[in-house]
């Protein structure tokens, strides 16, 4: 039977070095002491902010910076393995704090709001306390959303409680809940972890393939009730945060810190929506080619051009995506190679790790990567992926201080699919004069379209469905919250697909809908990014410079403000609309490929 590695199996050159946000155990206990101390002096500045605004800022800050350290460590950690103890105890111990601090430094914004306006102003405008300007800003726009500091206080005490069910999903779907057995593609009885479940569903065997998407969907259904339940209290947290603060709704609320329209949301839904009979051309093309009678969701990730692959090893691997990236310039590659030789990654599966990719870190030390690599062309996409977020927390990290560093979530896809498209761009023209490289690829192209724009404005239909039915009294069940992800697969896909009962559990197994209203970005970012792609090889330093200047933005700018230094509108639904545009071309040319 297959089974992933234990951690120490894993060499140590594919591990990242976490002891360089913090060098061990003793070194965050260390950490952990003062950084009490520093709560606990900030506490008896309430009620007195007035006398010295200045300094309670600047210690909110120091605060802020050392909690997110541990944390982001301790995390990190965690994710290596699941069931690591020391590291379970070290977050439990960090998020204990990050509530205390949160609690005791709850008092600020109240007071600094109870000080004249004109002072606010003032220490806006002032060039030697340039650095908090964002933050000053923000307390004035949130004013209205702001509560008395004995409410601010109450909240903040509730806010490890309101992280809960982000914490029981993650140790249910990644350590808790048993992974089934199946036989695979070579009649071999295997372990279905998420790495070999993305396996077996791009398998040419179609049986493999229906065996483990029918697996998966048990898995979590056998778990239904416990994820409803999960959920329905995210879900009820966002909208009382969203009634206490004086929001319209949930989406509102969560769009507001991002100075996001509503409308931008709905118009990429609207978008997508119009878009869907070029997604039919796309599945009736894939009906074809696999010489099915009747399509599944289960037949949907499976390249369907014959006789080509592109196997490669992560080392073959990170050198396509590095000569892939090379129009972003020099300096950019050199930032790639040493990720690459630092150990800011970790490449490999192994037993109790969490699953899929991501980039993270913490402001004064590098970004690191987290993977499950795959040797192949998705693993490949999947590096670039998650390096262009590293290469965006560098740049900002870089270009700005600790308190504007930290770039808006609207954007956060955005260098990261730009990597994407980027290598893409860059195969498509390697392989030109092979024909069925170029359909392979164009493939791919569309299945990132598919998964990115299509699936993901799915999942965002999902939320904005979800967080309705709670803000309207509808009680949030297994059987309730089936039937609207069963609807919405079958407005997306029904015309062409048979949609299966059993995807009626599918939203249980998807972590990003405790991050509520984030998945939208990932459709918007990819819009985005197809625009800034053409842009950075049409025009070449130009768009490059300006690129960077996105890049290096952070939170110096409003997330559409930080797009339009690279020359992206995205309140003009026109972005979203080219991109689909670009979609619906692929798909007459990859029909005119496999002709």
């Amino acid at each position: 039977m297959q089974q992933p590695k234990k951690r120490n199996e894993i060499d140590p050159r594919w591990q990242w070095n976490l002891n360089d946000i913090i060098n061990g155990t003793s070194a965050f206990d260390s950490l952990y002491t003062q950084t009490q101390l520093a709560v606990e002096k900030a506490a008896s500045r309430q009620g007195k902010v007035a006398e010295d605004p200045r300094a309670a800022i600047r210690s909110f800050f120091e605060i802020s910076r050392a909690v997110e350290r541990m944390f982001t460590y301790a995390r990190m950690r965690l994710d290596e393995d699941g069931s690591n103890d020391e590291a379970q105890t070290l977050l439990a111990r960090i998020q204990a704090l990050a509530v205390k601090a949160e609690s005791t430094g709850a008092y600020l914004r109240p007071e600094l709001l109870a000080l004249p306006e004109e002072t606010l102003q003032q220490m806006k405008t002032d060039p030697d306390f340039s650095e908090y300007d964002v933050f000053i800003d923000d307390i004035l726009r949130d004013k209205p959303h702001t509560l008395p500091a004995s409410e601010e206080k109450l909240l903040a005490e509730m806010s490890e409680i309101a992280q809960a069910p982000n914490d029981i999903f993650t140790m249910l779907s990644d350590v808790d809940r048993p992974l089934p057995t199946v036989t695979d593609e070579n009649g071999q009885p295997a372990g279905l972890s998420a790495t070999v479940y993305i396996r077996m569903l791009r398998s040419h065997d179609r049986d493999a393939r229906q065996r483990a998407y029918e697996a998966e969907m048990k898995a979590y259904a056998d778990f239904g009730q416990t994820f409803a339940a999960t959920y329905r209290y995210s879900v009820k947290a966002d909208a009382a945060s969203a009634r206490i603060r004086h929001f319209g709704s949930a989406i509102e609320a969560s769009l507001f810190p991002d100075r996001i329209p509503v409308s931008v949301y709905d118009a990429l839904l609207k978008s997508v929506e119009d878009a869907l009979p070029s997604l039919d051309r796309y599945l009736e093309l894939r009906k074809k080619r696999l010489g099915v009678d009747d399509l599944h969701l289960y037949d949907l990730y499976v390249p369907i051009v014959d006789d080509f692959d592109m196997p490669m090893t992560y080392p073959e691997a990170f050198q396509v995506v590095k000569k892939g990236l090379a129009p972003l310039g020099a300096h950019y590659a050199e930032l790639l190679e040493e990720a690459y030789t630092s150990r800011w990654i970790d490449v490999y599966e192994n037993k109790g790790k969490h699953t899929g990719a991501y980039s993270w870190g913490v402001y004064g030390t590098h970004p690191y990567v987290l993977l499950n690599h795959t040797d192949d062309l998705n693993g490949a996409f999947t590096l670039a992926h998650e390096l262009g977020h590293a290469m965006h927390t560098w740049h900002s990290n870089h270009a700005l201080p600790y308190a504007k560093a930290g770039y808006s979530l609207f954007v956060a896809e955005v260098a990261s699919t730009c990597n994407e498209m980027l290598l893409m761009r860059a195969l498509l023209e390697e392989y030109k004069n092979d024909r069925k490289a170029c359909a392979f690829l164009a493939n791919h192209l569309l299945e990132e379209f598919r998964g990115t724009v299509f699936r993901q404005a799915l999942f965002a239909d999902f939320e904005r469905e979800s967080h309705r039915m709670e803000e309207s009294g509808v009680p949030l069940t297994t059987a309730s919250l089936g039937d609207v992800h069963f609807k919405l697969n079958q407005k997306y896909y029904g015309r062409v697909c048979t949609i299966d009962e059993c995807v009626r559990s599918e939203w249980m197994r998807i972590p990003h809908f405790y991050r509520a209203f984030y998945v939208y970005k990932y459709a918007t970012g990819f819009s985005a990014a197809v625009a800034l792609s053409d842009r950075i090889l049409r025009e070449g330093q130009p768009a490059v410079d300006n690129y960077m200047k996105f890049l290096s933005a952070g939170a110096s700018l409003p997330p559409l403000d930080a797009l339009r230094l690279a020359g992206v509108d995205m309140e003009d639904p026109q972005t979203v609309r080219n991109a689909l545009r670009i979609f619906d071309g692929t798909i007459t040319q990859l029909e005119e490929l496999l002709q």
